[in-house]
């Protein structure tokens, strides 16, 4: 392994790197600042070759790594961090997304659970409803493109309450013609990875891959408890624990929809995020505003529903839109 980046370095002439805020199993996660446009931050990823590797294979990782960049930076969506630039220097390769401030979803599990209590139900649907719409995004590209690492640590909450998907790290391009090297993309965290992603065969991994990825996240964030990983389920099924044992508040529903999409086989989870949103959510309205803003919207249409609700209030109501049009039309008159 090279050494890390130092702090005050700058790469490329462009991105000057702060710190390094993540390590992974490839290389590292830096926070730069992007010296060209003066204010903004950037996280660079970088991508490590294991130098064991055959010097054809790493020739081969490489390249699909520059196929794999060329496509992500092509993405734009709201739930997604923008891949703005990707370069190589020497051994190493590097991608270039926006930095995405907040806490991720895992540290707010994790004071939920110091503190005793369960994250709420509909806080973490409204989430789904992002996750969800970013993963439609993303399997609706030609070819699809498949995450492979959704985790609760892997989702920002922003502060305005918009939710990134973030790490691209371990993506997948489904490209049927092409052999896939399992080389950058890792195997993904055992607590969230289905049976077919283990063993560093992509043979079968697809889109169904990320619903249980999905399911397994929405079960720890609404259950505090870590969901038994596909090889202990494997040998013995009661590991997994329903929903409502662990939360009895939550909504049959809910615990229904997050169990099919954590099903075993691949062919008897939802075939599309679609069909899992829809299990999840039903008709529920589309997510357009931010949370808190949509939060203060219901309180107040719910507290005018509920003033005209009250018998009295309602009474009184009435009389003074009756008094009013009479004096209108006494007016009217004259």
């Amino acid at each position: 392994m090279l050494p890390s980046l130092k702090n005050e370095e700058i790469l490329r002439g462009r991105y000057k790197i702060r710190e390094r805020i993540g390590q992974g199993g490839m290389g590292s996660i830096y926070l730069a600042d992007d010296v060209r446009l003066k204010g903004r931050q950037c996280a660079l990823k970088e991508v490590e070759y294991d130098r064991a590797l055959p010097e054809k294979t790493r020739e081969e990782a490489r390249e699909q790594f520059l196929r794999e960049a060329t496509i992500l930076a092509r993405l734009d969506h709201p739930n997604l961090p923008k891949v703005s630039d990707f370069f190589s220097i020497g051994p190493r390769d590097y991608l270039v997304m926006d930095y995405v401030p907040g806490q991720d979803l895992r540290s707010l599990l994790l004071e939920a659970r110091r503190n005793k209590r369960f994250l709420p139900e509909s806080e973490v649907l409204s989430w789904a409803e992002q996750i969800a719409n970013a993963l439609i995004f993303l399997h609706s590209q030609e070819p699809p493109i498949v995450h492979r690492d959704i985790k609760p640590s892997n989702l920002k909450l922003m502060p305005h309450g918009l939710i990134k998907l973030v790490d691209f790290g371990l993506v997948k391009i489904l490209a049927p013609e092409e052999v896939t090297i399992t080389i950058i993309q890792g195997q993904g965290t055992a607590l969230y990875t289905p049976l077919e992603q283990y063993g560093g065969s992509d043979a079968h991994t697809d889109i169904r891959s990320d619903i249980y990825s999905f399911g397994a996240t929405l079960y720890h964030l609404l259950t505090n408890t870590p969901p038994a990983d596909a090889r202990r389920r494997f040998l013995s099924p009661e590991n997994l624990l329903p929903l409502r044992e662990i939360n009895p508040a939550l909504s049959p529903r809910t615990e229904k929809a997050v169990l099919w999409a954590m099903s075993m086989h691949p062919d008897e989870r939802p075939h599309t995020v679609r069909d899992f949103k829809q299990a999840l959510l039903g008709k529920r309205e589309p997510l357009t505003l931010p949370i808190s803003a949509r939060a203060r919207i219901n309180v107040s249409s719910r507290s005018v529903m509920e003033y005209l609700a009250n018998p009295p209030e309602a009474a009184l109501a009435w009389s003074a839109a009756v008094l009013f049009l009479l004096s209108l039309l006494a007016t009217l008159i004259r």
